[in-house]
């Protein structure tokens, strides 16, 4: 399955093969035309009847769904998925979806935007984090999900790809049925959680590498890597973290449509995320201490270097001292008027500087 914005026909479902051949220019076009997704920004739209695999929907089908009066009797619901990158994308939604006007004002927000489930009047609105579909191990590699739920329509929106809206839209694509908008939802919790345990999998498994060679004192050059992991880590926890105050005001006074067992999906949903996320702090406490490690045999290479460099100084000390004397040029210059004055100086300086040099090394083999 190919990935969220990037499948493997138009957006209109025109398969690959049948696109006629194009050129760089061509196809260059057709990218900024469509950005992943239809000329209104529909990434990808979806009818769940009970018991039965999502149909897909396109923008004019998913219209006349909307436009239907609401006391329609249909006993399904639909989830459309929007590209915010689009230019077509938010005017479509404020006029066709009548979402509440706080879905578009924490999409325009510039403060906070940690991960959070709230009450909106009779609708959810969550904002979930979530690692981008080519996330490389950088802590910047993390984009918004925006979700607004109701009894019978879903609307999510994104302005980068991400993993766990690519697992849903595989997983409807592969028939899995979903009961409600609810059950979406913690479907996309649950698909979150599972990547964010994949990253704390992965980095333990690179962190568990250094700090083998940590304490086999080869890694001495991990600690831009550790810093790096440790913010990962951080901003992870930062980002997708849902409050858990917003979700226990939501369980507390849900909407009057959300069944009993809706609210115990979403407990559930929480506590799977508090499970990774002790994880994912037990890792951060693992990286500090390697930090710490790392520093303490840097602070320990640079001691051996000034010791050596002091004892360089040290055997080196004789030597000068007896040039220094010797070039004075003065009277009274011991063996001036020797034959072999200067052999017999070369010879003593030499006997010093051994006798340093075996001091020096035993130090440097006391040394730790």
């Amino acid at each position: 399955m190919a990935g969220e914005g990037r499948g493997s026909g138009l957006a209109d479902g025109t398969p690959a093969a049948a696109r006629p051949a194009a050129g760089p220019e061509a196809l260059y076009r057709q990218t900024l035309a469509g950005y992943g997704a239809d000329a209104n920004g529909l990434v990808c739209g979806f009818h769940f009847l009970p018991g039965q695999s999502g149909a897909p929907l396109g923008t004019d089908e998913a219209l006349r769904w909307l436009q239907r009066p609401t006391d329609d009797t249909d006993p399904g619901f639909v989830w459309l998925h929007f590209n915010l990158t689009h230019a077509k994308a938010l005017p479509w939604l404020q006029a066709h979806a009548r979402l509440p006007e706080g879905f578009f004002e924490v999409i325009n927000a510039l403060g906070s935007r940690s991960t959070r489930i709230e009450r909106d009047g009779h609708t959810l609105l969550a904002v979930l984090n979530d690692v981008t579909f080519d996330f490389s191990f950088d802590p910047n590699d993390v984009a918004t999900l925006w979700v607004s739920l109701g009894p019978r329509l879903v609307v999510s929106a994104r302005r980068q790809p991400l993993r766990a809206v690519d697992r849903l839209r595989a997983a409807v694509n592969r028939g899995e049925p979903i009961a409600s908008t609810v059950a979406l939802l913690e479907h996309l919790l649950g698909d979150q959680a599972d990547e964010l345990q994949r990253i704390h999998r992965a980095a333990a498994d690179r962190v568990d590498d250094i700090e083998d060679e940590l304490l086999a004192r080869r890694g001495t050059h991990h600690a831009g890597e550790l810093a790096r992991l440790r913010r990962l880590t951080v901003r992870l926890q930062r980002l997708l973290a849902p409050e858990p105050t917003a979700l226990l005001r939501v369980l507390g006074s849900p909407p009057r449509w959300m069944a009993a067992e809706e609210r115990e999906l979403l407990r559930h949903a929480g506590e799977d995320f508090s499970v990774v996320l002790r994880d994912v702090l037990a890792l951060q406490e693992r990286i500090k201490l390697l930090q710490d490690e790392a520093a303490a045999h840097v602070a320990e290479q640079n001691n051996r270097s000034l010791f050596a460099l002091t004892m360089v100084t040290v055997l080196a000390l004789p030597i000068n001292l007896v040039a220094g004397l010797m070039g004075m040029n003065v009277g009274g210059i011991p063996l001036a008027d020797h034959g072999h004055g200067f052999w017999i100086v070369v010879a003593l300086i030499a006997v010093v500087t051994a006798v340093l040099a075996l001091l020096a090394l035993r130090w440097w083999r006391r040394a730790p």
